[in-house]
């Protein structure tokens, strides 16, 4: 029986973004685009999604409230324009995205040791202080791929220091967006961890965790309590930590999103999930999207595929995560080069093989 014969099925194509090569909605978009070559009589839904990263405002924008754009002060103090969303439905919400203000997308080239150094995140203290004038009684804040690792101080700095930002967000329900665990310190710290992401070598690594250690007694003495130790202080290089100063917590960037997408109601209607993302490693089992989904699609016995830039894991972690099978798009465009420069195209050829072979 070939992929165009077999049975119509509701297939639920929800990704994460693909890094900097793809948004979660574009990656969703050629998926379905390639499996609608091989299988034209599927119920295709899209749900893109995103763990508080990039993408966090552009799926979210599909759903609801008001997209509103911003010029901040992008990482290395040229402007950029930043969107974020408003949602006047009380309580009113705003969803501000960290990657808007201080991305590694806008650093205007690859990261090096002079960028990991000078970045900063003043920009995403502006974004926090529109919401608030806007009459913004709620607001989330996507954490991931930033390019800074300055432990939120530009943010805190541009809300007017640590007394002046908590005394402005009194009242505000602030909410750090983000599945990373890590704290702002240590071995698996902001520094030590995705500090080499952001163009650190092992002295640079050094120098911005001797910053973050000084910076994390402000913090720590500014929430009466040792916040930098908190889950997810790390995220967003230290963003995170600044943000649970100010009287902030910390939720899943994946669960608000699947909230607000109606993600449970999607997995439950489906008889296939397709997911993915840039890199499919071990991390991505521990509360990123793709873990999510995989938990989600096994309480109804639900296949899951897995679309990825890279594929690390082998079967039996796929097995134990409940996973049918991954497919590697570095594989399929033959190199890392062409998968990246070429991502959507690529995307939707892996798409259309996939799906040709699967019954």
């Amino acid at each position: 029986m070939t992929g165009t014969e077999s049975p119509a099925r509701t297939v639920l194509i929800a990704p994460d973004c693909f890094g900097d090569s793809l948004t979660a909605v574009q990656a969703a978009q050629s998926i379905a685009q390639g499996w609608r070559t091989s299988r034209p009589g599927d119920t295709l839904t899209l749900a893109p999604q995103s763990d508080g990263g990039p993408g966090f405002v552009e799926v979210l924008a599909t759903r609801l409230g008001e997209v509103r754009t911003l010029t901040v002060s992008g990482p290395l103090d040229v402007d950029v324009e930043a969107q974020w969303v408003l949602d006047s439905d009380p309580p009113v919400t705003a969803y501000i995205e960290c990657a808007q203000a201080c991305g590694l997308a806008l650093l205007g080239g690859p990261p090096t040791v002079r960028t990991a150094l000078d970045a900063h995140s003043r920009g995403v203290g502006q974004l926090i202080a529109a919401a608030h004038a806007a009459g913004a009684g709620r607001i989330v804040v996507g954490l991931g791929g930033s390019g800074s690792t300055d432990g939120g101080r530009g943010m805190v700095e541009a809300l007017g220091g640590l007394s002046g930002a908590r005394e402005l967000l009194d009242g505000v329900e602030l909410i750090a967006a983000s599945d990373v665990e890590h704290p702002l310190l240590g071995p698996m710290g902001a520094a030590s961890v995705f500090g080499p992401q952001k163009g650190a070598d092992t002295e640079t690594v050094a120098v911005l965790e001797q910053r973050l250690t000084a910076w994390a007694e402000e913090l720590d003495a500014a929430a009466g309590r040792r916040v930098s130790d908190d889950p997810g202080a790390g995220a967003a290089g230290g963003i995170g930590a600044a943000l649970l100063a100010l009287g902030g917590r910390r939720e899943s960037g994946a669960a608000i999103i699947a909230e607000h997408t109606g993600l449970s109601n999607d997995v439950a209607a489906a008889d296939l999930v397709i997911t993915g993302e840039g890199r499919f490693d071990d991390q991505s089992l521990h509360g990123k999207v793709v873990s999510a989904l995989a938990a989600g699609a096994r309480s109804h016995h639900i296949p899951v595929l897995v679309l990825a830039g890279q594929v690390t894991l082998g079967e039996p972690a796929l097995q134990a995560a409940g996973i049918e099978s991954a497919h590697s798009l570095t594989e399929h465009a033959g190199s890392v080069e062409k998968a990246i420069e070429d991502a959507a195209n690529q995307l939707t050829g892996l798409a259309t093989e996939v799906a040709a072979g699967w019954q």
